[in-house]
């Protein structure tokens, strides 16, 4: 299958479907740092969203959608739109408006995805603030699911696509890069994930929620 992974820095999920053999495309503003930059197009994913387009990979290499494509995966950016930043929207009780109007930008893109012209679309984001009337999940998933010892509220939107089975369950041992800044309340093993890189972190795939994916959605359904 041809999959685009859109607003994917880590590749995690490219690489997935590339070792079971699928042409899968990272796609994202920030140069990658999963280490194949001749699988991703740098720059702004809405042109290619539904396919009948031709691209650049990072290597030169020129590339043409003849058709839809296969699936679209996507991680859209959550930073103004998550539950977790809520409380920077309000400011002494009223409306932050360049907040709000930044969220509402991130919302058109998760809905410019959502709506692309493909049989089969995945959206994974933390929880969104209900101001922001998203369209209600069809999953939630956790890291321990999937061989990893944390919690990380996961949703996922699908479309055309089964929902993801659990691989191996864990007992979680603590949270992936809890919210807020590292204060006494978190305990001293969360200490490493509150670093400058914390929000990439927090954002990035994990290699077993990468791998089910691409065993489970990655055959002709």
């Amino acid at each position: 299958m041809r999959i685009l992974v859109a607003c994917e820095e880590s590749q995690v999920v490219c690489k997935a479907f590339r070792e079971k053999g699928h042409e899968a495309y990272s796609a994202d503003i920030q140069e990658p740092s999963g280490g194949h930059p001749e699988w991703n197009i740098l720059g702004d994913v809405l042109p290619i969203l539904s396919g009948h387009c031709q691209f650049k990979t990072m290597d030169g290499q020129a590339h043409k959608i003849s058709e839809k494509w296969d699936m679209i995966i996507a991680f859209v950016p959550c930073t103004k739109t998550s539950n977790a930043g809520a409380r920077h929207l309000y400011k002494g009780g009223i409306l932050n408006i360049p907040r709000y109007y930044e969220g509402l930008c991130g919302k058109a893109l998760f809905m410019a995805v959502w709506m692309a012209n493909c049989d089969k679309i995945v959206i994974e984001n933390p929880t969104p603030s209900k101001i922001f009337d998203y369209p209600r999940p069809t999953q939630i998933i956790q890291p321990y699911m999937f061989g990893h010892p944390f919690t990380k509220k996961t949703l996922l939107w699908e479309k055309g696509v089964p929902p993801l089975v659990a691989t191996n369950m864990v007992k979680p041992e603590r949270t992936w890069c809890p919210s807020g800044s590292y204060s006494g309340r978190h305990n001293e093993k969360h200490r490493g994930m509150f670093t400058t890189n914390r929000a990439k972190n927090r954002s990035k795939t994990f290699p077993g929620v990468g791998n089910a994916m691409a065993e489970q959605w990655g055959v002709t359904l």
